[in-house]
């Protein structure tokens, strides 16, 4: 005959690393309290119930209302391991939604996680720099990192943290620096970026052009590219992925809007590959690279070059593409132009 029990088990769907949640409206208000407790195994377990209740966008917008960004800027600094992990991993689901970027942006969160960029933990570091990458996706988030002068840390980093990481830290610099770059050109950024470009990750190499295509917009960059990268960036032409060809021949057109990157990418021999880039219909640098061609049309040894190499531009007014159909017409004429003459004028 069977015999009721009663088991010493706690039930499959209690967690007894997780602070058992307040019903309704209850339920926030109190992990805030808990939050605050002087008793560690409390405050962790509060942290671990609040990292699933903040996937949902609703609970993190009461979250924020309630005042929870001013404890959880506290627990940054936590000399435990655990919480400091799970308080930077809830600022990363918080960020992962609009109305969480806009409450650590309006909090001044990012300045508050700039003592986590030395963390002995990487689980730590990783989760700042995964914040820091989800905040600059915004411009106003871009503009936070750069007011609370991470820039040059961020630089810095590139040399010293693992792979991983360092394509997190790429990604936030791309969306920084389209905003401002002269702090990252003061950290010698274009002379660490220029190491990245012959790492042997694809990813790496891959972001570290986007980096500096995006210097390269801004008139102090060009100045640096010219100086100390174009030779790199004419191997990249030839890299074998796709988007560092777009990249590497994006940087290339700003470069040579300035007469010394014209002269610069003539001798590294950028020509061939550039009209390989052209010649390619599905290329993506094709167009970045018929503009990069036509500023090397301006300077008469370039001109000289392209003259045999007209039908190239030719075949590209057929493009399904009117801004590459443009750009092979501006080509055209600019290598096809001849000065006039006294005897033309007459």
């Amino acid at each position: 005959m069977a015999h009721a029990r009663i088991s010493e088990n706690l039930p499959p769907d209690i967690d007894p690393t997780k602070a058992p949640i307040a019903f309704g409206r209850r339920a926030l208000p109190k992990l805030n309290e808990e939050l605050q407790s002087p008793e560690l195994l409390t405050q962790q377990r509060a942290l671990m119930a609040l990292c699933d209740l903040v996937h949902d966008p609703e609970k993190v917008y009461q979250a924020i209302e309630i005042g929870f960004l001013d404890n959880l800027k506290n627990l940054l600094l936590h000399h435990d391991r655990i919480v400091r992990q799970k308080t930077t991993q809830i600022l990363y689901i918080m960020a992962m939604h609009s109305v969480g970027r806009q409450g650590l942006i309006q909090n001044g969160v990012i300045s508050a996680l700039t003592e986590l960029l030395d963390d002995p933990v990487d689980i730590c570091r990783k989760n700042t720099h995964q914040i820091f990458e989800m905040m600059a996706r915004l411009p106003e988030g871009a503009v936070g990192i750069l007011c609370a002068g991470l820039v040059p840390f961020l630089v810095l980093k590139l040399k010293t943290e693992s792979e991983e990481i360092q394509e997190l830290i790429l990604d936030t610099l791309s969306n920084c620096l389209r905003v401002e770059a002269s702090e990252a050109l003061a950290t010698d950024a274009v002379t660490i970026l220029k190491e990245k470009l012959t790492h042997s990750s694809v990813a790496i190499r891959s972001k570290a052009a986007c980096v500096l295509l995006e210097i390269s917009t801004h008139p102090e960059g060009k100045v640096a590219v010219c100086e100390e990268v174009i030779p790199v960036l004419v191997n990249l032409l030839e890299d074998t992925d796709p988007e560092i060809q777009a990249s590497a021949a994006g940087a290339l057109m700003f470069a040579t809007i300035r007469p010394q990157g014209r002269f610069s990418a003539l001798d590294a021999e950028a020509i061939p590959p550039l009209l390989k880039l052209v010649a390619e219909e599905t290329s993506k640098a094709r167009l970045s690279a018929i503009k990069t061609l036509t500023m090397l049309a301006e300077v008469p040894q370039g001109r000289r070059t392209l003259l045999d190499h007209t039908d190239t531009f030719q075949q590209c007014l057929n493009d399904p593409s009117e801004a590459v159909k443009r750009a092979a017409e501006t080509a055209i004429s600019v290598i096809k132009w001849k000065p006039f003459s006294r005897r033309d004028v007459s």
